[in-house]
Formats: structure tokens, C-alpha cells, sequence
């Protein structure tokens, strides 16, 4: 049960996990009109640039002053742009899992990075994902090598090691004002979003923005709300619940994700999907309480 302080936070921290986890159906709906995943996260993350360059237009010299905060960029801009392109054209339930193989490339960067030690339940839960993975990667019929085996597939995996480098460098760089960081990550999402889409249109693997109509455009402003909301409640929920219960509450976007893609068609659940999945949620789960356990 939540207590009557930590109901608020928890419930803002659920809303940032329902809007990421249903994002896959707007995005989906506006490459259906012709405008790409990668064009999309661009639009709406320059929409949160534009928003935090007016209200602290020094975050910009923050962020051009400190080297690190561009690994930030980096990072950020990679999970947003791997993992918006792969729901919008995968199996979502699939994409999602994929991506939440994220405990265990947080293990091994802050192994280097922050030069952290490996415990014995940080071992565990590696294996716990790993074995996963194998399930969730197993290929049908039992040939082969349990590896990504669709562009989708990769989009996953890569968007949940650069979420894990993000984590780990939001810990490293915590000394960096709130919204230098958060326009960082904003400002990758343009970047790195952008610089793909505009190679793969150079190549004509992917499709430049169709001509402005009411139909994209206004969808598109209204998913960049609903994204800058979820940011918002975010940081309200993170700044006043502990980290282990914090993380717990937003595994439930594993859930949002899951319920609406099966509810309307974007993914289906399978036996090997629902045990590799099972066992790469306890790894995230595991994560939380040996946050827990190292700071009782």
C-alpha cells in the first residue's frame, strides 16, 4: 500500500509510464500518415528544447561548457530515437522486453564508469537477463543462436544499453544542474533522431516529412504535450520517492505497453515471449532491492 504522501509521486510516476507505454500507437498513426518515427521524435523534442530555452536559456551554455553532458546528448538522443522506431514498427510487447534488458548493461557501464563493485545480486540478476534474453531470442524451431534477428529486435537492445548509459551518467554528472541535464537529453533526441533520419532520407531507406496538414501536425503537437507532461511528472515523482520504489513504479510501463499492444494489435504474447520476459522483469526487479538493501 502507498502511503497517503507517496500516492501523489507514485501516481505521477505511473503517468510517466502510461504515456511511454502507449506511445507506440501515435507514433505508429503518425508514420501511417507518412511521417517517420525518426521525424517524429525530432518534432517533439524540439518542441521540449524550445520550451526549456525559453524558461532557462542558460542550460545552453551549461551544456556546451561540460564535455560529459554531451555523452548525455548522446545517450539520450539514442535511447529516444532506437526505441520510438522500434515500437512503431515491431512487436511491441517483443521491443519493450528487448529494452528493459537495461539492469544488465547498467551493471557492466557502472562497473566502468563509476567503478562500482559487482555483488553477488548484481550477478544474479545479469544471469536473470541474460537467460531472458536467450528465451525471448530463441529462434523458432531451436536453430540457430538466440541473437536479434530484426531491425526491430536491434532497435531494443540498443535503445536499452544507451538508457543504461544514460542512468549511469545522469548518477555521474549529478553535480550538473537539473536543467542542464534534462536539455541534454531533450537536445539528443533532436540530434541523434535527426542526423539518422537525414542519412537514411540522403539514402532513400526512409521517407522525408510529408507537407504540413492539420492531421500530423496537430497529432504531433499533442503527443509533444502529453511527452513534456510525462517529463514533468517525472521529475516530481523521482525527486520525492526513494529510488527503489521509484523503479518498481515505473516497470508498470511494461505493463501499459504490453495490455495496449495486445488490446489493439500491436504485438502478441507467446509462451517464450511471457517466461524470457518474466525473467528479465525479476532482473529489474532485483536492481531495486539491492538499492535498497545498500542503503538501509
Amino acid at each position: 500500500m502507498f502511503s497517503a504522501p507517496s500516492l501523489l509521486p507514485s501516481l505521477a510516476l505511473m503517468l510517466n509510464a502510461l504515456v511511454w507505454g502507449v506511445s507506440w500507437w501515435p507514433f505508429r498513426q503518425l508514420q501511417a500518415q507518412g511521417l517517420h518515427p525518426l521525424w517524429a521524435t525530432v518534432l517533439i523534442y524540439l518542441l521540449a528544447v524550445a520550451v526549456i530555452g525559453v524558461a532557462r536559456p542558460h542550460a545552453f551554455g551549461q551544456v556546451l561548457r561540460t564535455p560529459a553532458l554531451w555523452v548525455l546528448v548522446l545517450a539520450s538522443g539514442t535511447t529516444n530515437a532506437a526505441f520510438n522506431w522500434g515500437v512503431a514498427i515491431g512487436d511491441v510487447v517483443r521491443v519493450v522486453l528487448l529494452f528493459y534488458l537495461m539492469p544488465l548493461w547498467v551493471v557492466v557501464l557502472a562497473r566502468l564508469l563509476l567503478k562500482e563493485s559487482l555483488s553477488w545480486m548484481a550477478a544474479a540478476r545479469v544471469l536473470l537477463a541474460l537467460a531472458g534474453a536467450a528465451i525471448v531470442l530463441w529462434p523458432e524451431g531451436g536453430q540457430g543462436w538466440p541473437l536479434p534477428r530484426s531491425l526491430p529486435d536491434w532497435l531494443g537492445v540498443l535503445g536499452g544499453f544507451s538508457f543504461a548509459l544514460n542512468n549511469v551518467m545522469l548518477r555521474r554528472e549529478a553535480r550538473c544542474s537539473e536543467e542542464s541535464r534534462a536539455l541534454a537529453m531533450f537536445l539528443g533526441g533532436v540530434l541523434v533522431a535527426g542526423s539518422l533520419a537525414t542519412v537514411l532520407g540522403l539514402q532513400g531507406q526512409a521517407p522525408w516529412p510529408p507537407a504540413p496538414s492539420f492531421g500530423w501536425v496537430s497529432m504531433a503537437l499533442v503527443l509533444s504535450a502529453f511527452f513534456l507532461l510525462s517529463n514533468a511528472a517525472l521529475q516530481y515523482g523521482a525527486a520525492r520517492l526513494p529510488a527503489n520504489v521509484a523503479s518498481v513504479v515505473m516497470l508498470t510501463e511494461v505493463l501499459f505497453a504490453s495490455a495496449s499492444a495486445l488490446l489493439l494489435g500491436g504485438g502478441v504474447m507467446t509462451t517464450a515471449l511471457a517466461l524470457g520476459g518474466a525473467l528479465i522483469l525479476l532482473a529489474a526487479l532485483l536492481s531495486t532491492f539491492e538499492r535498497s538493501a545498500a542503503h538501509a
